[in-house]
């Protein structure tokens, strides 16, 4: 989500936290949890804490948040 918010690609992030592209999207889909390190890395590029990206509640998938937000009408239209 970040990554996308940030407008920036995939191998972009990848390079600038010293990993391969599949990486990126495997640890987006949740396939992959960082490493402490990995995570910092991450935290570094956005300027978050660490505990942005290590939490003990699970994430929200993305794929929900985006069809939530596609979902909603827009202001000043009616919702069909």
């Amino acid at each position: 989500m970040l990554r996308a918010e940030r407008r920036l690609a995939r191998a972009q992030l990848a390079e600038l936290i010293d990993v391969n592209p599949q990486t990126v999207g495997a640890l987006e889909r949740g396939d992959h949890y960082p490493s402490l390190d990995l995570a910092f890395r991450i935290c570094e590029v956005f300027g978050l804490p660490v505990e942005a990206v290590f939490s003990r509640e699970p994430f929200t998938p993305l794929s929900t948040e985006l069809y939530r937000k596609d979902s909603r009408p827009q202001e000043g239209s009616a919702h069909v």
